[in-house]
């Protein structure tokens, strides 16, 4: 028996990963050698994106909800601590905060952008906030300029959840150099892709040595550090996980980043004739795009005006 999804030749799909020869190659190099995982290829993995970040550091994790987590762990998040993130947002961004003991407390977006509102991030603002997660909603980034001042002024830390934004640029910086923290995503819908996969990078070599404990089970030394020291000593220094990342993964993610420049390119190129398409409909419009940056377009977002637009959002959806 077949499902109905199986048998809707014409159900456009989420997302289509791009694989190809090069990016094969590097995986099966891996599978062939002596490592598949915690070897050379995930430190070469985090260097790479860490230089594209213009970040110092870099920790990969098997998914963007893993960095998260690890982020709110490096923070020291604890029960009763509050952290500011908006509501436009996949459920991973809140539920990180949850894993730590910690409360969400969403500041509205602005509705021309669905970004963060730096001034609802200001009136949220408690003895109990600890940090502000921007969310870089389908792949334009946050107003960083504001939200660094408010998070200078209170003493906060600010997180960047850029799983939309890998690629995209902020007043010509590049994703990942705008935060004390910053996290990506790799699964198969986003720019790039690990199969599963995601990152953490940062300029704080503290907040980056404790992301690397928390996802290798809260292990003080791995298993190179034991091994330049000559030593099978460890110890546990806080709680965590095995969040770690294959080196075949890795493998993928590095060949992937060197297409990343032209698929952020073409699907700028995509979203300019989208734009242009919109302008001849009545009662659909897309987001407003900032001119501060490159927007990295993970989706292509529009908006329908219920005043024209009669149907629903379901017969939309299936029209």
């Amino acid at each position: 028996m077949t499902s109905n999804f199986e048998n809707k030749q014409d159900f456009l799909p989420y997302g289509r990963h791009d694989i190809d020869e090069e990016d094969l190659e590097a995986v099966r190099n891996v599978l062939l050698s002596d490592w598949l995982t915690t070897g050379p290829k995930v430190e070469e993995f985090e260097q790479e994106l860490a230089r594209r970040s213009h970040a110092k550091f870099g920790a990969a994790v098997n998914s963007g909800t893993a960095a998260l987590h690890a982020a709110m762990a490096a923070m020291d998040i604890k029960p009763g601590d509050e952290v500011i993130l908006p509501p436009m947002t996949f459920a991973a961004t809140a539920n990180a905060v949850v894993y730590q003991g910690g409360i969400p407390v969403f500041a509205d977006v602005d509705p021309d952008t669905l970004l963060i509102n730096p001034e609802k991030v200001e009136e949220k603002i408690t003895s109990k906030t600890r940090a502000v997660v921007a969310v870089d909603y389908a792949g334009q980034m946050c107003g960083y300029d504001e939200l660094r001042e408010i998070a200078k002024k209170y003493g906060l830390y600010l997180v960047a959840d850029a799983c939309h934004s890998i690629g995209g640029t902020y007043k010509g910086s590049p994703s990942g150099s705008c935060a004390d923290l910053t996290v990506f995503s790799f699964h198969p819908v986003k720019h790039i892709t690990t199969g599963e996969g995601g990152m953490v990078v940062t300029n704080d070599e503290d907040l980056i040595r404790r992301v690397k404990i928390f996802r290798n089970h809260g292990i003080s030394d791995d298993l190179h550090q034991r091994r330049r020291k000559e030593s099978w000593y460890y110890e546990i220094e806080m709680p965590g996980f095995n969040y770690r990342l294959t080196d075949f993964q890795c493998a993928l993610g590095i060949t992937q980043l060197k297409k990343l420049e032209f698929r952020i390119h073409r699907r700028n190129i995509l979203a300019k004739q989208y734009d242009l398409f919109f302008e001849e409909v009545n009662g659909i419009s897309p987001l407003k795009k900032e001119a501060r940056g490159v927007h990295a377009y993970h989706l292509y977002v529009v908006r329908l005006d219920p005043g024209v637009i009669k149907k629903s959002r379901l017969e939309i959806f299936h029209s």
